[in-house]
């Protein structure tokens, strides 16, 4: 009789597995989401999820650095663009898009998660997420600055006062987005808060 190799199954979706198992971890924290409550919603065996992940603390670390790390790509796509209106659109819309994902596809926000008030044995999310955004906002500055040196911006604008509007925009767009504001209101909300910013710091006409 021909025996078939034990572990996970050929099926196996590392993808969908991860997003299950954040929603868990948001919702319930790191502590409180127990390893067999996250092999009955990824609908694994113990020994498959520690053969895919390696412990519940892999698998959690990887869900927040998957989820986070989309925030970061959106800054990094945003302050490569070549010019600075630009910039500020693709930070806000495009954060915008992220915090109102379909569920089928997002476990929700991670900045106002269980998690946050969490401890994990292997990461602490706090401390990650505001390094995540210590590196945004340095990003975004270091544009901004930029754009301030070759008169893309009027003389004497502020390129920390700026960031730290965008900044600052950003994390109550975020907020919104938890209180269940729909995309469309979000994304009027980011748009006019573009137009007053671009207006404002528009160079004058040669």
């Amino acid at each position: 009789m021909t025996e078939h190799p034990r572990g996970r199954p050929r099926a196996f979706d590392r993808d969908r597995a991860i997003l299950e198992a954040a929603r868990l971890f948001w919702r319930r924290g790191y502590s409180g989401t127990s390893t067999r409550a996250l092999t009955a919603a990824l609908g694994l065996s113990s020994s498959s999820l520690y053969a895919a992940f390696g412990s519940k603390a892999g698998l959690f670390e990887e869900a927040v650095r998957t989820y986070a790390e989309r925030y970061r790509e959106i800054y990094q796509q945003g302050v490569a663009e070549p010019d600075i209106r630009t910039v500020l659109e693709r930070i806000l819309i495009g954060s915008v898009h992220e915090f109102t994902q379909p569920d089928d596809t997002h476990p929700g926000c991670l900045i106002s998660s269980a998690v946050m008030t969490d401890r994990a044995d292997t990461l602490d999310t706090t401390a990650y997420v505001a390094a995540l955004h210590r590196a945004n906002e340095q990003a975004l500055l270091r544009r901004v600055e930029r754009a301030v040196r070759d008169g893309e911006l009027a003389p004497g604008t502020s390129a920390a006062a700026l960031t730290g509007l965008v900044q600052t925009l950003w994390h109550g767009l975020s907020v919104r987005s938890n209180l269940g504001a729909p995309r469309e209101d979000l994304t009027a909300a980011a748009q006019l808060a573009h137009r007053l910013i671009c207006r404002q710091l528009a160079s004058p006409a040669p």
